[in-house]
């Protein structure tokens, strides 16, 4: 089976040794991935704009490896605290209500005290119609 490393160039991805996403054959599997804009390395501190980024850097990802956001079929959101979730549904709808990938939601810490929300997704490349 191929395997295809995909960076963002994020700094986290090299100080701790991991790519935002690896492809390996048909699937894309995207690491947890942050509301940083890792072109600048510079998170911003509202929830909702970090849900934004997440996508758009899950987009770049998957767009790289030759995938899209229409071919996840697992997401997984982390966020710090729970009660935040429901603020996000509409960023999420936004980009997955046509999709409707399999998905959960753990409340957990996340590695810097800025992070508010990590997603991280599975796609199947080709799948989409």
């Amino acid at each position: 089976m191929s395997r295809q490393l995909i960076s963002s160039g994020s700094t986290f991805e090299q100080e701790i040794g991991y790519s935002r996403a690896v492809v390996a054959g048909d699937w894309v599997l995207v690491s947890g991935t942050t509301g940083f804009d890792y072109s600048r390395m510079v998170i911003s501190d509202d929830l909702l704009q970090q849900t934004e980024q997440c996508f758009l850097n899950i987009q770049a990802a998957l767009k790289e490896a030759g995938s899209s956001l229409q071919e996840v079929v697992r997401v997984t959101y982390i966020l710090p605290d729970a009660a935040d979730f429901p603020r996000c549904w509409p960023i999420m709808r936004k980009y997955f209500g046509d999709v409707r990938p399999a998905a959960m939601m753990l409340a957990a810490g996340l590695s810097d005290p800025r992070m508010k929300i990590e997603i991280q997704v599975t796609a199947y490349r080709g799948s989409a119609t």
